[in-house]
C-alpha cells in the first residue's frame, strides 16, 4: 500500500433529526488538532436529508470543508445506506484518519467501514495523538479498564477509530472560520437495502444523556440501594441536574447502564460533578476528572475521590444529601 496517498483527517459528523450530536464537534476540535501536527486539512463528513443549513456549524468548529451527502434514504440512519456512503467517500477522497463517535449510530457503523476497507479500527478511544512517524495512536482501556493500551495501524490506511463522547474538548465556536461545504454524490445499491424504518417510538423519560449534563448527582456503594438514588435524585430535581453513579450500582441492578459514568461507562466533563458514597477507583476518576468542579463526599477522608475534588466532605452521603438538599431548597428558585 502507497501511504503517501493518504491525506487529511475526517469526521463523520453524527446528527439526528436534524442536530448535530455533540461527539460530532467533540471529534472536530481533536481532528483540528491531529491535522495541524500533519499539516493537513479537517474534512467534516454530513449525512442525511435537508442538512446543509448545519455545515456553518462544522466549519466553524474547526472543518475545512464539508462534504454533504443529501438524500432521502439517509434522513433516518440505517446502517447499510450510511456505510455505502462513507465508504465511497474514503475510496475517493482517500483519507489518512476517520473519526467516528463512539455512540450507538457510530458502534454500528465504524466495525463495517473497517472492514469493507480492510483497515483496522480502534474503539473507544480516550486519546488521539499523532506520534513521531506521524502515525495515529489510539489510546483505549483494555481488561476491564485496568489497563490502557495504545494502539497503532502501521500497514493499512484509512487509520480509524471510535471516540467516547466527552472525551475530547470542542473548539470554541468561530463564526469568521472560512470552509469550503461541498455537495457530494453518491450511488447508492438499493438492492442492499435490507432494513426500513417504520416507526421511530421515543423514550417518554425525558431524561438527558449523562455526557451532555452540566450538573450530575453521583452515587456508589454508600448510597447502595434503590431509596438512596431517589435521595439524589431529589437533589438533583432541585440543582436541575442528572443522577449518575459508579460502576458498583449498575452490577448490583440499581440503576441502568446508561448512567454509569467511568472508562466502562461514559465520560462526562459536567459544570458541577458530586460524587456521594464514591472511593474512586481509578477507571471511575477517567471518566469524570475533568469536570470543571468535583464535591466528594465521603465517610473516609483517605479515598481517592478526595485527592481530584475541589471540595471535600467527610461522613455519611445518606445524612448528608438530605439536610444538603432541604438547605438548596430554600436558596434554588
Amino acid at each position: 500500500m502507497d501511504k503517501s496517498q493518504y491525506k487529511n483527517v475526517f469526521v463523520f459528523c453524527e446528527q439526528r433529526e436534524g442536530k448535530l450530536q455533540n461527539v460530532a464537534l467533540e471529534l472536530l476540535g481533536k481532528a483540528h488538532d491531529l491535522a495541524q501536527d500533519l499539516n493537513q486539512e479537517v474534512y467534516a463528513m454530513l449525512l442525511g436529508h435537508n442538512v446543509k443549513e448545519l455545515a456553518g456549524d462544522l466549519i466553524a468548529h474547526g472543518a475545512d470543508k464539508v462534504l454533504v451527502v443529501d438524500d432521502e434514504c439517509l434522513a433516518t440512519y440505517t446502517t447499510e445506506p450510511y456505510a455505502q456512503a462513507i465508504y465511497q467517500i474514503i475510496c475517493e477522497q482517500k483519507p489518512s484518519i476517520v473519526l467516528i463517535g463512539a455512540t450507538t449510530i457510530g458502534r454500528d457503523l465504524g466495525p463495517r467501514l473497517s472492514a469493507r476497507v480492510t483497515t483496522g479500527l480502534t474503539a473507544d478511544c480516550t486519546k488521539l495523538e499523532i506520534s513521531e512517524e506521524k502515525e495515529l495512536w489510539s489510546t483505549r482501556p483494555a481488561f476491564g479498564g485496568n489497563l490502557m493500551a495504545t494502539i497503532v495501524c502501521p500497514d493499512h490506511r484509512p487509520q480509524m477509530s471510535t471516540v467516547r463522547p466527552g472525551v475530547m474538548k470542542a473548539m470554541e465556536a468561530d463564526a469568521t472560520r472560512k470552509g469550503e461545504v461541498i455537495d457530494y454524490k453518491v450511488h447508492f445499491d438499493k438492492s442492499k437495502f435490507k432494513v426500513k424504518v417504520l416507526e421511530t417510538v421515543k423514550a417518554t423519560d425525558n431524561m438527558v444523556d449523562i455526557s451532555e449534563a452540566k450538573i450530575l448527582i453521583s452515587g456508589g456503594r454508600g448510597v447502595g440501594s434503590k431509596e438512596g438514588f431517589e435521595m439524589l435524585g431529589e437533589l438533583a430535581k432541585v440543582l436541575k441536574g442528572e443522577v449518575s453513579s459508579s460502576r458498583a450500582c449498575v452490577d448490583a441492578g440499581i440503576i441502568g447502564h446508561e448512567r454509569q459514568v467511568g472508562q466502562t461507562g461514559k465520560t462526562v466533563r459536567p459544570q458541577l460533578y458530586m460524587a456521594c458514597g464514591i472511593s474512586g477507583a481509578i477507571q471511575h476518576l477517567a471518566g469524570m476528572e475533568e469536570s470543571e468542579f468535583i464535591v466528594a463526599i465521603n465517610k473516609d477522608k483517605y479515598a481517592p475521590i478526595m485527592s481530584v475534588a475541589d471540595l471535600g466532605i467527610v461522613g455519611d452521603a445518606n445524612k448528608i444529601i438530605p439536610i444538603l438538599t432541604e438547605k438548596l431548597k430554600a436558596i434554588v428558585k
